[in-house]
Formats: C-alpha cells, structure tokens, sequence
C-alpha cells in the first residue's frame, strides 16, 4: 500500500469563482505490490452539510473498497458559503487528475464516486452536470459510475436546508442544485441507498433522483433500508459515533456488499 496527499488545481478563475484561500485535496490509497496490474478508483466523497467534511465517511469507506481491489481516494473539498459549483469543479479535477495520471496510480481508467448525504450531492451533480463544465478540464471529467448514499439531491421541497445554504444561495443556484431536474440519458449508472426515518435528509431524495434515472432510461438500484436514520456511514464498528449503538446497523450495514456486486456486475 501507498498512502499521499495530492493538492488539487481546479480551474476556479475559468468558471467565474474565486479560489483564493481554497486548498482542496485528495487523499491516495494506491496498491503498489504489482507494477503491471490496474486497478478501478473509488473516490470517498464525505458529507458534512456543505460545513465541513466528516472523516467518518471518508478514509474508512475509501480503505474498504481498496480491501477489495479498488484504489481508494478521499477528496478533502471546500465548504461553508462556497457557493456551486465550487465543490463540483474540485471534484471534477480530482476525477481529471486520476485519468491524467493513471499509469502512475495504477489505475486503469474506471472511476467509481461514492458519497455520502451532501457528498452524494456532490457526486450526483458531476454526474448529471459533467457536460457543462466538460470545456474546463483537458481529460474527461464523467464519472463511469456513481454509488449514493443517503444524498441530499434537491434544493426543492423535501432539501436539506444547511446544505442548500451553504451552496445554492439564489433561485438560480437552487435550479441547478436541483439535480433531479438535470438527470439525462448520459448520466452515469448509480447505486443508491436511504433509510426510511431518515430526518435529516428526507427519503423522497432518493426516491426522486431514481425517477429522474428511470424516465431517463439509466440503469440504477435501490435499496431503502427501514430503520437507520441519517449518517451512518459503514453501519459499523470503523465509523460509530459516540458510541452510539444507532450507527452499528447490520441490515443496512449491507449496503457495501450491494453496492460492491453492483459495481463488479457492471464491470463485466
């Protein structure tokens, strides 16, 4: 195993952003046993409310899937009154960075993003927006398939409110922030997954950007899990909080295997 930190360079000015003061990074978990073989990459995207980015839906989700033959990353993006599309160019440059240097990361050119509540915001709105910021990055920003969960999808009725704040100010940034309103026949696959009482992040996200991926004839699948509530991560041990019983959840802790024969199914 390799472990780095790669400073991140999103083309802020290009977009009509300021980036100053911004230091957007991605964490590297790399196999290096066999120089020959390449692996798929699996970007962790933590959630956190657009205020910050919790480490709890970060390194641990990312060293999981490097278990089982993935590079792992980990992007470390810009929060609190930053507004969109801040974060997603920093996400579009860490997915234009691992196809730049593939060969150096032993990837092989295949790139899974996973995130979590409003990180699955962020994964969602490259995915469905890739197209519009595409002219910014010399290497293909779309991501080959995305896994959400619990994400906060709209800016709408049933959005997450802090999160909404935080990246969509102005009506005209609430529309775009909408990503069930943007879903078309070219966005990338997904894997989703929500618990029905979850408080924080209404279910009906979910269930609306699987309509939007239904009508446009993506391929998609979901699972709502009955009971779990909102931010727990790997449903275990690796991401409890506070000792709290409520984020050791073995029914929906079973996620990951989905997702994971989700991803392999694909794959061939």
């Amino acid at each position: 195993m390799k472990t780095f930190i790669v400073n991140l360079d999103p083309p802020y000015k290009k977009a009509g952003l300021s980036g100053e003061g911004l230091s957007p990074s991605l964490t590297c978990i790399i196999h290096d046993t066999d120089p020959d073989r390449k692996f798929p990459a699996l970007i962790a995207v933590p959630g956190g409310s657009y205020e910050h980015c919790s480490k709890r839906e970060g390194e641990p989700c990312a060293a999981r899937w490097y278990s089982h033959g993935y590079n792992g990353f980990v992007l470390e993006y810009s929060c609190v009154d930053k507004p969109f599309p801040t974060a997603l160019l920093e996400l579009a440059a860490a997915v234009s960075y691992i196809r730049k240097n593939a060969d150096e990361l032993s990837c092989d050119g295949r790139i899974i993003l996973c995130g979590f509540s409003a990180g699955g915001h962020l994964c969602a709105s490259l995915g469905v927006h890739s197209e519009r910021y595409a002219e910014l990055f010399t290497e293909n920003i779309r991501p080959d398939k995305m896994i959400l969960c619990y994400p906060v999808i709209t800016a709408g009725k049933y959005t997450h409110p802090l999160s909404a704040k935080n990246i969509a100010p102005t009506e005209e940034l609430k529309a775009l922030a909408s990503l069930e309103n943007h879903v078309s026949e070219n966005t990338p696959p997904a894997f989703i997954w929500h618990c029905a009482d979850d408080n924080v992040v209404p279910v009906q996200n979910s269930l609306m950007f699987a309509a939007a991926l239904s009508e446009k004839k993506v391929p998609y699948e979901l699972h709502i899990f009955p009971k779990g509530g909102h931010g727990i991560a790997m449903c275990d041990t690796t991401t409890i909080k506070n000792n709290d019983p409520r984020y050791i959840n073995p029914v929906a802790a079973e996620w990951f295997d989905l997702a994971l024969r989700w991803a392999q199914g694909l794959e061939q």
